[in-house]
Parts: structure tokens; C-alpha cells; sequence
């Protein structure tokens, strides 16, 4: 089964402009199915590498723009899996830009932190970067009414959004080798990964803290390891597309909270996979926390597909007032309250008298679609 990927418009309206195009995202995503969908419309004219393969990584590393021209021939698209495998990739990636600007490139990478390490300078204004990320609620439409869809909303909450994992059976096994897959094959991969054992502890214990505001000092005492390092592989594990983190809004409100900061995973069933846990809503005691994290996540994708760019963060003041999910753009703040049963909202007096023309909605599983979709 093919779901379509809301980002393949955007990236189809990109080609051809005199650009690298490049997708990031995690293992198993679907960045092969999605380029290579875009290649069934120029199958004649275009050439799909793996870049996991010897010979090819043989044929694109420091190799003169003549040499590289004549290994990928004529073709007009030329479609670059798992690029940041090449050594000096931005450095190969320039020398075709800039001598055959009308080749489009297309390079997938599975992991920013190699991917963008190698290419940001050499490419700096050659290139247009987009982001996969497992299914969106939006995606699966495609397959779903709306009824199904709060049908298997519970399911897709705790089991989560890889493609995998939404097409097909034994989910929870399936999840657990994703989890074990990208988070250690990619993130250990890293040079400065010295201590698998400490980043297991490390993602358990996030897992274990999300819609909780994380102190990196309580981190470091839980892993046995010192603050720096905690900090370094949270950096990495955000640059491996599998956390992310919200900050505390702050405009100079004293009481409002500074140094703390959120920390999601960017897909819940990897995160109940790290902790072993897969039962069902009501028989859960983190039902809250795990809803908060989903609808962000799912918020997140909409916006990333639909090219919208918005400023987030949470709000909480030293009087434990808060505003679970922030967004800031056209100079006003939009606030969401994430509440998975609540039906009534109370509205936080302090933050609107605070911050004028600003708005707080209550998300729960009742109207969460028009959030999401």
C-alpha cells in the first residue's frame, strides 16, 4: 500500500530551479518510497543510486565534475539515497551543481547530524532542505473517513506513526527493532557516542519525563553522567530526528520559567517501545502526558507539510500557571490546552491580560482534528 506524502508537492514544485534537493529524516520513514514516487514520473530519464553500496560511494568520492558526469550519464534526475555515506558528499554535491545546474540532484540522509554536517558549507544558497517524518494523521486520510480515523486514534497513539507500524501487523516486535535500528545503528554511529549504555538510560528517562519540564542536572545524576554530556547527546539525539524540545515562552514576565525545557519524541510508539509499555489508554497512568506528546508531534508534521512557520514553546510561570502548547506567528500568541478527556477550558487570566490579543483553544480527542488535519 502506498499512502501519499503530503511533502511530495512541495518538493516536485523545487525541481528543476538549479537546486540540490535534499530530505532528511530517520530510518523507515519511507524516504526510498517517496523518491522513488517521484522518480515513476521521469522513469526515462533519471537514475535512483543507494548510496549504502561500495561502488557507488567509490564513484562519488573525490572525484573530478568530469569523472562524476560520466558515472551518472545523461539522466536529468538523479536520486542520492542515504548521501551523507559518501565521504565529502557537499563537496561532490557542489562540483555538480555549480558545472551542471540544469541535473537535479535529489539526496535523502537518515541522519541530520551526518547529512548537514557535510554539506551545510559547501552548499550554502544550492540547496532546498525538506523533512520526513512518519505518517501524519493528514496522510492517513488518504486510507480513512473521519470515523475510522477516531477508530484507531487510540492505537495510532500508543503504537505510533512509522509506516511500518500503521500497514502492518506485529506491531509491537516490529517497533522494537525500529527503536533499536535508528536509535543505536544511526545515533551510536556518531563520533562522540562513547557510552551506549549511558544514552539508553538517557532515553528511557525521557521517555519517562515527557510533558514534564526536563533539568539536565536531574538527568545527569539519573544517567551517571555529567551534565555536558547530557546536554551533547539530547543535541544529538534532535539532530537524529528522535526528540525534540520546547522552550518556555518568555517576554520578561519575572515569574515565567527560564532555564527548563520540554522534551518529546517525535513518534509515541518509539517512545513506549523504549519503556515497554503498549496498553491501552485506560490502563495507562501517563494517558495525559502521552496525548500532549502525540498532538504536538502530529501538529508539528502539519505544519512542517503545509509550509507553515511557527514559533513554538509552553508557558508556566513560578506559580505552576501554564499553557501546555504555545504557537507565535504574525506577531500574536496562539496557546492550546491538551487535554484528552477535559471538555471545558479555563482560561488563563494571567496570560492574556499579559499577552494582549492572544488566544487559548482546548485540544482534546473530541476536537482534535481540526488541529491536526
Amino acid at each position: 500500500m502506498i499512502i501519499s506524502r503530503k511533502i511530495q508537492k512541495n518538493i516536485e514544485k523545487k525541481l528543476f530551479k538549479g537546486k540540490v534537493i535534499i530530505i532528511y529524516g530517520p530510518r523507515q520513514v519511507g524516504k526510498t518510497t517517496l523518491v522513488k514516487e517521484i522518480q515513476k514520473k521521469y522513469i526515462n530519464n533519471s537514475i535512483y543510486l543507494n548510496c549504502d553500496e561500495p561502488d557507488i560511494k567509490e564513484a562519488l568520492t573525490n572525484k573530478t565534475s568530469t569523472e562524476i558526469k560520466l558515472f551518472l550519464g545523461s539522466k536529468k534526475l538523479v536520486i542520492l539515497d542515504e548521501a551523507q555515506r559518501v565521504k565529502n558528499i557537499g563537496l561532490t554535491l557542489k562540483l555538480i551543481i555549480d558545472n551542471f545546474p540544469k541535473l537535479q540532484i535529489v539526496a535523502t540522509g537518515s541522519s541530520s547530524f551526518d547529512l548537514s554536517n557535510k554539506i551545510i558549507e559547501p552548499l550554502t544558497g544550492r540547496k532546498y532542505e525538506f523533512f520526513l517524518y512518519p505518517f501524519s494523521m493528514e496522510e492517513l486520510k488518504e486510507i480513512y473517513s473521519d470515523i475510522e480515523l477516531d477508530r484507531v486514534l487510540e492505537k495510532r497513539i500508543v503504537l505510533g506513526m512509522y509506516p511500518e507500524i500503521v500497514i502492518n501487523n506485529n506491531a509491537e516486535e516490529n517497533l522494537k527493532n525500529i527503536a533499536r535500528s535508528y536509535l543505536y545503528k544511526d545515533v551510536l554511529q556518531y563520533q562522540n557516542i562513547k557510552n551506549p549504555d549511558i544514552l539508553e538510560k538517557l532515553l528511557q528517562s525521557l521517555a519517562l519525563q515527557i510533558g514534564n519540564e526536563v533539568s539536565y542536572n536531574e538527568l545527569a545524576n539519573i544517567v551517571g553522567a555529567d551534565k555536558n554530556t547530557v546536554a551533547n547527546y539530547i543535541q544529538i539525539l534532535e539532530k537524529a530526528f528522535i526528540v525534540f524540545r520546547l522552550k518556555p515562552f518568555s517576554k520578561n514576565l519575572r515569574n515565567e520559567l527560564k532555564k527548563l525545557r520540554k522534551i518529546y519524541f517525535y513518534d509515541t510508539g518509539i517512545r513506549n517501545a523504549l519503556i515497554n509499555n503498549f496498553n491501552p489508554l485506560n490502563l495507562r497512568q501517563d494517558t495525559g502526558s502521552l496525548w500532549e506528546n502525540f498532538i504536538i508531534s502530529e501538529r508539528l508534521k502539519y505544519n512542517n507539510n503545509n509550509n507553515k512557520d511557527k514559533k513554538i514553546y509552553f508557558w508556566r510561570t513560578l506559580q505552576q500557571q501554564e499553557i501546555d502548547y504555545l504557537e507565535e506567528y504574525n506577531g500574536k500568541l496562539f496557546g492550546f490546552e491538551l487535554k484528552w478527556q477535559k471538555d471545558k477550558l479555563k482560561k488563563n487570566k494571567t496570560f492574556l491580560k499579559t499577552y494582549k490579543e492572544s488566544s487559548i483553544k482546548l485540544i482534546n480527542k473530541h476536537n482534535y482534528k481540526s488541529f491536526v488535519l
